[in-house]
């Protein structure tokens, strides 16, 4: 393996970016949301998994980079038991930041650091039930409470997966603006948390903690938009970057992978990229 088993980036500043990591992998930050990127998307969000690929592809090239980050909105704890990254030798500089940054686990302390529940957030949670009763949800609406720090409503096992999504945007948005919070829609889900908390926000504040040379991120929903979008300003800045978007089937926004220097099919695209990678900066 080597060279030739990592696609080709459709964009010249995908070239760019896929050149500064190749170059100086111990430069680099390789960051990575967890669902749909990392672990394949199940109808149980509870029931997720990191593909079994992934953290064998992730050792293999953290010791070789300036930093591995998993950027999530799940808490940070869950998102390192659902992928097993906990007690991995090669991953013993790997960050978790859950909440959109909000909480971080370091694998060096194996601890997570957090801001607290927002109050916001705690409201809108004892809230949703009789309101989205009120709203005729559909029979397999599914809320998801993200720690105190964002609470989503799940569409995907209701009977009318895409009726029940856009009956309950209008009326989440104006629920979420009554106690200062934001939508944030995804595939079949809607989260609402703070505004200013983001992906991009915690991404970029990262990359600069670390004085990172280059940077891979890679997503697979609409929530990794800002991650691009703070990779795309960092690039008008100077630093190089590359793009990388988790395809898993029809349903994948287009927002999102028009936006790619790469799409790859579903996590096991991403694990097959990662271990390439690794390939050739050990080579």
């Amino acid at each position: 393996m080597g060279y030739a088993e990592i696609p080709t980036p459709s964009t010249p500043q995908g070239e760019v970016g896929l050149n500064a990591l190749l170059a100086q992998p111990q430069r680099a930050v390789v960051a990575l949301d967890f669902d749909g990127t990392l672990a394949p998307i199940v109808p149980d969000p509870e029931q997720a998994r990191a593909h079994p690929g992934a953290v064998p592809a992730l050792a293999r090239l953290a010791p070789h980079v300036a930093a591995v980050a998993v950027v999530t909105g799940r808490p940070a704890g869950v998102a390192v038991r659902y992928g097993g990254f906990a007690g991995v030798a090669a991953l013993d500089h790997l960050v978790v930041l859950g909440h959109y940054g909000a909480e971080r686990w370091d694998a060096h302390t194996a601890e997570v650091h957090n801001a607290g529940a927002h109050p916001g957030v705690t409201a809108v949670r004892a809230e949703l039930p009789g309101f989205l009763d009120r709203n005729g949800a559909w029979r397999g609406t599914w809320i998801e409470d993200k720690g105190g720090r964002a609470v989503a409503v799940h569409t995907r096992r209701t009977e009318n997966p895409d009726a029940a999504f856009e009956a309950l945007r209008v009326p989440l948005a104006q629920l979420a603006a009554d106690h200062d919070l934001m939508v944030e829609p995804g595939r079949y889900v809607l989260e609402l948390r703070p505004p200013g908390v983001d992906k991009g926000v915690a991404l970029a504040a990262y990359l600069r903690e670390v004085d990172a040379g280059c940077v891979l991120y890679g997503g697979d929903d609409l929530g990794d938009l800002a991650a691009f979008a703070a990779v795309h300003e960092l690039r008008e800045q100077g630093l190089p970057g590359l793009l990388v978007a988790s395809a898993g089937g029809p349903d994948s926004p287009k927002e999102l992978t028009s936006q790619a220097d790469l799409v790859v099919p579903g996590p096991a695209g991403v694990v097959a990229l990662l271990d390439a990678l690794a390939d050739a900066v050990t080579a």
